[in-house]
């Protein structure tokens, strides 16, 4: 009779330490799916502006077992299956679009309102912002601004990246298109310019786009039509934004050298630095804004210097090392110094003197 009770007691017993473990297991189960789901759901850690918010199954798992800023194993890349190309929409290539800013809360608007608006597929756009030397709140509305394009369900971008870089250089407002001040201020913006190229630029990016924050209006097929031009590097023509809808030419840093321009070069102090648009000295150089306009709007020019307020740049042509030289190349500096640089190492650099975007009216 007591052996019979102990048997019972001991199956009892076995019986609820079976279930304690089956519900240990469970309850361990339940936890690991939970740890994951947290690595799943949480944003990744891009300085609150980049990345996708969602990460799948597989990216949960191998993230929770990656060291913080360490890899297992070498990383290999092949960079001969990255290209520009003139359908670069149906290929899936990757933009880049960079845009130094100082002071322009006031046109961020309007900027975010024609990027949002372009056909080009969101998540193939990735956007970057140099900050420099600003006093208003530029930052803190495009921080704001990234939230949204980042959070929203549908189109939402590849990646939103703000960098801050002071140079401690300042110039009064009215004083910034002084024909005295221009190298230096146009030195400054090379530095800027490099400096947020070489921050933003990565490795799947097949274009790049230098784009003003200033712009009033430019077809939302841009990226498409300067794309299918095919070239290195091209701009269409800016011009102002007016009341009564005058031509009126804006980025007079679009230009072709002429003979009497060259010849002017051959005694010229080779540290002189040559400037458009002002009256103090004369380049005779042949502006695109003063080119014909009624040719089929995607007709190409070359050109010998460009601006930036809208330059579509494959990307091999900056990492193979054009850049924006900040001392004197050729007699130019910044944009212009970066076209004649891009020529002499064979790249091509053309203008569409016939696809029209507009500037607003400020300077």
């Amino acid at each position: 009779m007591t052996s019979g009770v102990s048997e019972k007691s001991s199956s009892s017993s076995l019986l609820r330490i079976r279930c304690n473990k089956r519900q240990g297991i469970a309850l361990v189960a339940v936890l690991f799916m939970l740890f994951l789901s947290l690595f799943t759901f949480a944003r990744p850690a891009t300085g609150g502006c980049g990345g996708r918010t969602i990460r799948t199954f597989n990216e949960a798992v191998a993230f929770s077992r990656a060291t913080p800023g360490r890899h297992e194993g070498p990383i290999f890349k092949n960079l001969n299956d990255l290209e520009a190309t003139a359908n670069a929409r149906d290929n899936q290539e990757h933009v880049l679009i960079l845009t130094p800013l100082k002071n322009a809360a006031s046109y961020l608007p309007r900027y975010f309102e024609l990027l949002d608006r372009t056909s080009y597929p969101k998540h193939l756009i990735s956007v970057a912002f140099l900050v420099s030397d600003t006093t208003d709140n530029t930052v803190e509305l495009l921080q704001e601004q990234a939230q949204v394009l980042l959070n929203r369900w549908k189109d939402r971008y590849h990646d939103i990246t703000i960098y801050q870089k002071d140079f401690s250089f300042e110039l009064p407002e009215d004083k910034r298109h002084t024909f005295e001040l221009q190298p230096l201020r146009r030195s400054y913006m090379a530095r800027s310019r490099n400096y947020l190229l070489t921050a933003a630029l990565r490795d799947e990016h097949a274009w790049v786009l230098w784009l003003d924050v200033d712009l009033v209006d430019y077809p939302a097929t841009v990226l498409e039509d300067l794309q299918s031009v095919d070239v290195d590097v091209v701009v269409p023509n800016c011009l102002r934004e007016t009341e009564d809808n005058s031509f009126w030419g804006y980025d007079k840093n679009n230009w072709q050298e002429t003979d009497s321009s060259l010849e002017m070069q051959k005694d010229l102090d080779p540290e002189y630095v040559l400037l458009e648009g002002y009256y103090e000295f004369l380049t005779n150089r042949y502006l695109m804004v003063d080119m014909p306009t009624h040719h089929p709007k995607l007709t190409k020019v070359p050109l010998d210097g460009v601006g930036a307020t809208f330059t579509l740049v494959k990307a091999h042509v900056h990492r193979e090392g054009a850049n924006f030289p900040a001392f004197v190349f050729q007699h130019q500096v910044e944009t212009e110094g970066f076209a004649k640089m891009a020529k002499a190492m064979g790249f091509g650099v053309y203008g569409l003197p016939s696809y029209l975007i507009y500037h607003t009216m400020n300077g």
